[in-house]
């Protein structure tokens, strides 16, 4: 029987931070929201995937402190390397960037890393074999 990862669920400790950030960097908007004994519990989904693949933030978490040596993040592909720059300015200037942009080697591509109000890192990319401008691109 096949599987199909639909969402990842995350216990954060400001949920309107955490909102906001994968809103902006993210460009994920809620689709659901819903009572929870600790506030309330979020989906969000980038536009045209509401179907495929939600991040669930739950309230009442205990934050993340992780070092910089823990490669663990959440990875987005946006259509650009200019893109990725774009992104990279705005967090520096947020005082969140913490992996400067970088090219590596196929299949990594060009990318920066941020850290959310929680704690986690995001990796924004572009050239992967995932996501946009993946069409031709092989693993």
């Amino acid at each position: 029987m096949p599987t199909s990862l639909t969402h990842i669920a995350m216990h954060v400790q400001d949920l309107a931070a955490c909102v906001d950030f994968y809103h902006r960097y993210a460009e994920m908007n809620i689709v659901h929201e819903r009572p929870h004994h600790n506030g309330k519990v979020i989906w969000m989904a980038e536009h045209g995937r509401e179907k495929e693949f939600i991040l669930v933030l739950l309230p009442g978490g205990p934050g993340r402190a992780q070092s910089d040596s823990d490669f663990s993040h959440l990875g987005f592909a946006v259509a650009s390397s200019d893109a990725v720059d774009s992104i990279a300015d705005r967090a520096r200037a947020d005082g969140i960037l913490v992996w400067e942009t970088r090219e590596e080697d196929y299949p990594v591509g060009y990318y920066c890393g941020l850290r959310d109000p929680d704690g986690n890192f995001v990796e924004f990319s572009y050239g992967q074999p995932l996501g946009p401008g993946a069409e031709n691109r092989e693993f």
